[in-house]
């Protein structure tokens, strides 16, 4: 099984020059502590190609599998949801309550083509794992060599 690197995808005017600003403030900030240095994209997502599949795993914790949706589009995938968690405790001296809200959207261009009617995706334990069959037509096929 080889990882894939993640493409950034440049579609829209909108995208195209939110990716141009990340790149001024990256090179003008070079070697300098930036305030949102730790930022990163949600959620975190590995890409592995197999010989038959392509195999993405999201991390979203606190998220049900009826909280995410998935989509395929011209060698697109699309990952979006809202995360709704909250907590509350109360005992004997003190109250806690923590609640965290968000939507979420990822795009990722695939590397090959996949059979759409046969993809499968289960979320648990805070982990979506989404399987792509490989179409047959982008599968690779051994020749036999005639003498």
């Amino acid at each position: 099984m080889a990882l894939v690197p993640i493409q950034r995808t440049r579609n829209d005017g909108l995208a195209t020059l939110h990716h141009e600003m990340d790149d001024l403030f990256d090179s003008f900030f070079r070697g300098l502590e930036r305030p949102l240095s730790g930022y990163k994209a949600w959620p975190a997502i590995d890409i592995a190609e197999q010989d038959n599949a392509i195999v993405v795993r999201a991390e979203v914790p606190g998220c049900k599998a009826e909280d995410v949706e998935i989509s395929v589009f011209n060698n697109k995938l699309t990952i979006s949801g809202e995360k709704k968690a909250s907590q509350e405790k109360k005992e004997k001296g003190y109250y806690y309550s923590e609640s965290s809200y968000g939507s979420f959207r990822r795009e990722l261009a695939l590397p090959t083509d996949v059979d759409q009617s046969k993809i499968d995706a289960v979320c648990k334990d805070g982990v979506l794992a989404i399987t792509l069959p490989k179409s047959l037509e982008s599968k690779a096929m051994k020749v036999k060599v005639k003498g």
